[in-house]
């Protein structure tokens, strides 16, 4: 809705002629605001519209117009071949006409295919005639101010036709006046706007009464938005405009308009508002937004908290979901948005099934991940960055139900029948169990018979198989048939072709080579646990990324965790953090020397709803980021590799020589009532016993032993440490 257009003024006047610039794909919503505001035989081009019409349709543009950047009154248009004729053109207009010599002012230029070349020195020549001409004039001449000038000059050339024009908005017209702070990156006001109008919610308002943004930043969505919807001005909280220092400013023409927007504003305060619900991980971009928020007026409308994508719940059965997810412009965040996306369109698919959605996104292939029917695609620019609006209702995307292993005996003349039956046995004890407690990653064969030296692991739908090292006693072509005829033994029991079954070949890893990536694919893989979703790669590293004996530990660090902070230290790929987090951790810290596998827990975090500064990733070695940092954290999760000698170490690191020293830095970052979990897989683990002097430590390693590594009892051990009681109170006593 737009003020009522003026009625035609019995003196005609010759018309003025206006450009409004506004970001590209946004002409046709410009244009329509310029009809609206009485504008004659529109022109539009590429992030711009023309239009000639009197000084009130100028004026009405800088006050309502919701998606123009600027407003200008062309005073000249001329033929500029060269930067002379842009001085002597410039010096032929009076500019004492329009402002004074003790005025401020200066000179944008915009060049587009032009034949000049240099947009800064273009400006020059203008300033230059400009200053030249009111020297000769009148023996003085105004300032150049590039920051707040009292009036601002535009010189626009395409090819070689150049105007020049009076800035008539001054500051960019996405410069409302209500934002006091933002988050990262804040999206313009103008393109805001523009995003609620094209993603068609005020047209669906009644029927969809909640529009919905879960990372709303500094609440630009959410304000422009309400803004329209009361047919507020946007123009109306700014102090200052750039005509305001012209000489031909028509003072009493904006007071009118100005009185005009006011009552108007009175009269569209609705009823009955819609649901305006904003969230953000960040508390800093919360706060922001609560100042904008309340700065536009908009206290009780506009409703701003902090929180995580992965608590994102519907509010109402039908509303509009709006958002501007965050772009992964830098290589590290690629990955971690590719799957902030994935999350999205799963939690839309599950919590807002009657909704609409809306993403606006730089990255449009990977929205596309999302798995939405797309019902419209807009071509839009964010500044210099091209971007999709897309917006839709219908998910294609169905959950992928657990897989249902329906394991199958050999036919009797088959080779393989002991490894076979074993592998049915196995499975008729741990497949019932699994389904009951909803378990889909989990171990079913260890190297029960010792000819077939391997482990079976089922991840959903997957067979990973790991051979172990034959010893050097053992024929390596007997070793190769063995382990040939237990490959075609898994396949024909668990029925799987040959794309589902990877196959990798654990053997005790010297030096650097405990690190390095295997020769693979590199595509990761979507498994559940625990409500919880991680990724695996089956291809390229010894281990998926995914610890299956650590499933109980996880679980158990999750309720540990709730309401307080957590450290991972050697964090791998951050799979203990992810049960933290959603067990209703304040914060975590992941902590590992390796950004390859930060980059996995980032991406983890991200595919579970998780981001943002309260859940912090740390690329450093941890015994000396134990040494220089001095936060305390309620509960510790310390899985120290057995070994260690990576070439950013000066020395070698030795679980069982080093652990004493580790875990007595780690408790000095523990809290008085907090909890350290330590676990290893070192098979000869002896625990230092002085630890047990000067902490309170419990073996739990039975009661995280899953059911499914019952028969390797080794697998791992695991130790809860706290501090002594004695010393607890002691502390308390001494702090009060």
């Amino acid at each position: 809705m737009y003020p009522p257009r003026p009625l035609p003024r019995k003196k005609k006047r010759s018309p003025l002629q206006f450009t409004a610039t506004c970001a590209i794909g946004l002409e046709t919503l410009v244009s329509e605001e310029i009809t609206a505001f009485g504008g004659e035989a529109l022109l539009s081009r590429a992030g711009a519209v023309s239009w000639s019409g009197n000084l009130e349709t100028g004026y009405r543009a800088c006050l309502w117009s919701r998606f123009a950047s600027r407003i200008l009154l062309e005073l000249s248009q001329f033929d500029a071949p060269d930067t002379d004729s842009v001085y002597n053109h410039a010096g032929d207009i009076l500019w004492d006409d329009h402002f004074t010599a003790s005025s401020t002012f200066a000179v944008h230029t915009t060049l587009v295919d032009a034949t000049l070349s240099h947009s800064q020195f273009a400006s020059l020549r203008v300033k230059d005639a400009i200053v030249d001409q009111f020297r000769k004039r009148f023996g003085k001449r105004p300032d150049v101010n590039p920051q707040q000038p009292d009036i601002r000059i535009n010189l626009h050339v395409r090819g070689s036709e150049a105007s020049l024009s009076l800035d008539l908005s001054g500051e960019s017209l996405h410069r409302r006046g209500y934002r006091t702070g933002s988050g990262e990156a804040p999206l313009k006001e103008t393109l805001a706007a523009a995003l609620v109008r094209l993603s068609g919610w005020p047209d669906r308002v009644a029927s969809e009464p909640v529009l919905l943004d879960p990372m709303c930043g500094g609440g630009t969505l959410l304000i422009e938005a309400a803004l329209m919807f009361s047919n507020s001005p946007p123009g109306l909280l700014r102090k200052t405009f750039g005509f305001m220092g012209w000489n031909k400013h028509d003072h009493q023409l904006w007071e009118r308009l100005v009185q005009e927007a006011l009552e108007l504003e009175g009269q569209s305060i609705p009823e009955c508002w819609p649901r305006f619900i904003g969230y953000d991980a960040d508390p800093k971009a919360v706060a922001a937004a609560r100042k904008n928020v309340i700065a536009a007026g908009l206290r009780d409308v506009v409703i701003i908290k902090q929180g995580q994508l992965a608590h994102l719940r519907s509010p109402a059965p039908r509303g509009c979901l709006l958002t501007n997810p965050p772009y992964g412009d830098r290589l590290s965040e690629k990955e971690t948005v590719k799957y902030l996306y994935r999350c999205i369109g799963r939690i839309f698919r599950e919590q807002f099934q009657d909704w609409t959605l809306g993403v606006f996104t730089a990255n449009p292939d990977l929205a596309d991940g999302m798995g939405m029917v797309w019902e419209q695609r807009h071509r839009l620019f964010n500044g210099p960055i091209p971007c999709r609006l897309l917006t839709g209702r219908k998910n294609h995307l169905v959950e992928r139900p657990p897989a249902v292993w329906i394991p199958k005996p050999l036919q009797s003349t088959e080779p393989g029948q002991d490894l076979a039956n074993r592998l049915l046995k196995n499975c008729a004890a741990i497949l019932p169990w699994a389904q009951r407690e909803q378990i889909t990653c989990f171990r079913v064969y260890d190297g029960d018979i010792p000819e077939f030296n391997l482990a079976v692991d089922l991840y959903e739908e997957w067979v990973h198989v790991q051979e172990y090292a034959p010893p050097s006693s053992i024929n390596p072509q007997k070793a190769r048939e063995r382990f040939s005829l237990a490959l075609q033994v898994i396949r024909t029991v668990f029925d799987v072709p040959r794309s589902r079954v990877f196959i990798k070949t654990r053997q005790k890893q010297k030096g650097s080579q405990q690190y390095q990536k295997k020769p693979g694919s590199g595509t990761l893989y979507e498994v559940r646990e625990g409500g919880a979703r991680f990724l695996v790669n089956f291809t390229d590293y010894l281990d998926t990324g995914l610890f299956l004996d650590h499933r109980i530990t996880r679980a158990r660090l999750g309720m540990l965790s709730r309401s307080r902070s957590f450290l991972n230290l050697f964090a791998y790929t951050g799979s203990a953090t992810v049960y933290a987090a959603l067990g209703g951790a304040i914060g975590t810290t992941t902590v590992d020397i390796s950004e390859s596998y930060l980059g996995r827990a980032r991406a983890n975090l991200a595919l579970n709803g998780f981001g943002g500064p309260l859940h912090q990733t740390v690329a450093a070695d941890c015994l000396e980021w134990l040494k220089s940092n001095r936060e305390r954290y309620g509960v510790i999760f310390l899985d120290p590799p057995t070994f260690s000698n990576a070439r950013h170490r000066k020395q070698t690191f030795s679980v069982q020589n080093d652990h004493s020293t580790l875990i007595r830095l780690a408790m000095q970052h523990l809290s008085r009532s907090g909890v350290l979990i330590f676990s290893t897989n070192y098979r000869h683990f002896t625990m230092n016993e002085h630890l047990f002097d000067q902490y309170e430590v419990v073996e739990i390693s039975d009661q995280t032993l899953p059911r499914d590594f019952q028969r390797n009892r080794r697998i791992h051990r695991c130790w809860e440490f706290r501090h002594q009681q004695q010393q607890v109170l002691e502390a308390e006593q001494e702090q009060l």
